[in-house]
């Protein structure tokens, strides 16, 4: 594979930013005075982590536009926006995945993805970046409610076909499409465009009895980034593959 200037970046873990996040707390403190701090260090985080993940899609599509002139001819006629909406990276999966076929005829997402590392990863690095920390402790409840959902998550939940980066299930099914549409990329259009300045700042009693209220936490939403770019990573890695083995 050619040399580029965006590879670097592309497989850079967006864990990074977690880490970063938590040492920067560290000298904060965790005493009871020091909780108003809680939400403003993790809109920062969660901002960043949105920010940095939209970057990182549109460098991978310059670099399949760099070297599919079909490709290039389509992502120029037809643009899909900021990469920040579940659409777009659904249309950026699938297109990953077109360019690994055309590459290599035999590859399938069931087969070849390694579905049981990607999530086992995104698990263990989500808990163990905030064990113990300031932010679990400033959001125990949260924390510890985030610990018990995303136990649920299983392989079924995402990549499960050529179609799909997260599943789509039944109502009712707990569904990873439902967090992204419904809560993440809510929040973080209300907090990207400070909607939040002229709404109420906090949720209304039909809202907090909502069965899906628990889906408003911010480690359901980091370990929901980081799933999506592990696969991005882990899928990025095998098109390079693909130009090593021709």
């Amino acid at each position: 594979m050619r040399p580029n200037i965006h590879t670097s970046f592309i497989i850079s873990p967006i864990t990074e930013i977690l880490t970063d996040v938590v040492s920067a707390s560290v000298g904060i403190g965790s005493g009871i005075e020091t909780f108003p701090m809680c939400d403003y260090v993790m809109q920062s985080a969660f901002l960043k982590m949105t920010g940095f993940q939209e970057q990182k899609l549109k460098c991978i599509c310059w670099e399949l536009a760099s070297v599919d002139f079909e490709y290039r001819y389509d992502y120029k006629t037809n643009p899909v926006g900021e990469r920040s909406s579940y659409n777009d990276k659904q249309t950026l999966y699938k297109d990953l995945i077109r360019r690994l076929q055309k590459r290599s005829k035999n590859f399938e997402v069931a087969s070849d993805l390694d579905k049981n590392g990607i999530l086992d990863r995104t698990t263990t690095a989500v808990k163990e970046i905030f064990a113990e920390s300031n932010l679990s402790i400033w959001s125990q409840k949260s924390f510890n409610e985030y610990g018990m959902i995303w136990n649920e998550i299983k392989t079924k939940h995402f990549a499960n076909d050529n179609n799909n980066l997260f599943t789509a299930l039944k109502d009712g099914e707990l569904s990873l499409q439902v967090i992204y549409r419904d809560y993440l990329y809510r929040f973080r259009n209300r907090i990207a465009h400070n909607t939040q300045s002229y709404q109420q700042n906090l949720p209304t009693l039909n809202t907090l009895v909502s069965q899906n209220y628990k889906y408003e936490n911010y480690f359901i939403w980091f370990s929901t980034l980081v799933l999506i770019d592990e696969i991005f990573r882990e899928l990025y890695r095998l098109y390079l593959q693909t130009y090593i083995d021709q």
